[in-house]
């Protein structure tokens, strides 16, 4: 009972950070490490990335990793650092809204306190039964779970160009009516739409990010509340391996390892 109080206090503490006055600003980590990389630069909460948890553990993106695995992971991770963590459970790692609401248990037994979960290519009235699941079974811990609804019609261009923003605005408040906290649109920066997108949809909104995107700040004018790196951060990681050992095989030189993390540094950062 102690322990879901403290969750408690510390998702109220996280749902407070969704503000567009001040963007909450996440760089999705993907491990114990890059948890604390974040939190020691300062970010107020650390977000876990579905891309990057699943191919640092050897499984593809998009619901193949085992959900005992990613729980693991989640559990490491709310351990290691004192910052309230989200972590993202993609579909919900379960074949129906049961299934979801145990995957939700898991998550808040593992201490984190937020989720990101994903319609994808779901009907919507079908999501809005795993979102009320993930909502009831967050009820029952006595937990305001923040439960970031992700809406998938722009990522993956679901529907007529022409009404996918109302197509948006309809599953946002479907997935709000079902018990989503606040919702997620990746796959859209232009500020025009962003603004319409915040305008329309009644709770905080969040918006992926990568190069070229308008800043943190000009988010948070347009009516932004959150803006997510995703996996853009494990993506930049890994492309430093493959830079470095092809730097290592044909060239014999080292120079893409420049402005590595001081090896002491990164160390004493986990002896805590």
């Amino acid at each position: 009972m102690t322990k879901n109080l403290d969750l408690a206090a510390k998702a109220t503490a996280f749902a407070e950070l969704h503000t567009p006055t001040t963007p909450l600003p996440l760089a999705n980590a993907w491990d114990v490490a890059t948890a604390r990389l974040v939190e020691a630069a300062g970010a107020p909460a650390v977000a876990t990335t579905s891309a990057g948890v699943a191919w640092s553990l050897g499984a593809p993106d998009g619901d193949t990793l085992a959900r005992d695995r990613a729980l693991d992971l989640v559990a490491r991770v709310a351990a290691a650092v004192s910052v309230p963590v989200t972590a993202d459970i993609e579909g919900g790692f379960g074949a129906d809204p049961a299934g979801v609401g145990e995957t939700v248990a898991g998550v808040l037994a593992a201490g984190a306190v937020g989720i990101n979960i994903e319609d994808g290519n779901r009907a919507p009235a079908e999501h809005a039964e795993r979102l009320a699941a993930a909502r009831a079974a967050a009820d029952a811990a006595g937990v305001p779970l923040y439960i970031n609804a992700r809406v998938d019609t722009y990522l993956f261009g679901l529907g007529d160009p022409a009404t996918r923003l109302d197509e948006t605005l309809a599953r946002a408040a479907a997935y709000l009516r079902a018990g989503a906290t606040g919702v997620f649109v990746p796959g859209v920066t232009d500020p025009a739409t962003v603004a319409e997108l915040a305008k329309g949809i009644d709770a905080p909104l969040n918006i992926l990010v990568g190069p070229g995107a308008p800043s943190v700040a000009e988010l948070g004018a347009l009516g932004v509340s959150r803006v997510s790196l995703g996996s853009w951060v494990a993506e930049a990681a890994y492309a430093v391996v493959r830079r470095a050992t092809e730097e290592l095989l044909s060239a014999g030189t080292y120079g893409t390892l420049a402005h590595a993390l001081p090896y002491g540094e990164l160390n004493d950062l986990l002896k805590g």
